[in-house]
């Protein structure tokens, strides 16, 4: 099982990523993105990239892609919140975007 964030690692973890345009989500422990690409073509070929990633974490996003956009919203279902799988992945996304 993942722990959550104490509030420690949440003033320091997720502070930059809140900076980057990261967002709480409203309705529950867990931030959200939107990342726009030139086409479809960009789109997927970033969410074929970061499936890989999220594979090798064992961690998978909500995500969903509609032409160039694709939302994403990290939660750590085990722990029903943030963790830091959640800050690992949001960092490696903004990264590879």
């Amino acid at each position: 099982m993942t722990d959550a964030l104490s509030q420690t690692e949440r003033d320091t973890d997720l502070a930059p990523l809140l900076e980057s345009g990261w967002a709480m989500a409203e309705d529950r422990d867990a931030i959200k993105k939107s990342y726009k690409f030139k086409n479809f073509i960009e789109a997927f070929g970033w969410m074929t990239r970061m499936a890989l990633w999220a594979e090798k974490l064992n961690h998978h996003p909500e995500w969903s892609n509609v032409y160039n956009r694709v939302d994403v919203t990290l939660i750590t279902h085990d722990c029903d919140g943030l963790s830091a799988l959640d800050v690992k992945l949001a960092k490696k996304m903004d990264a590879l975007v």
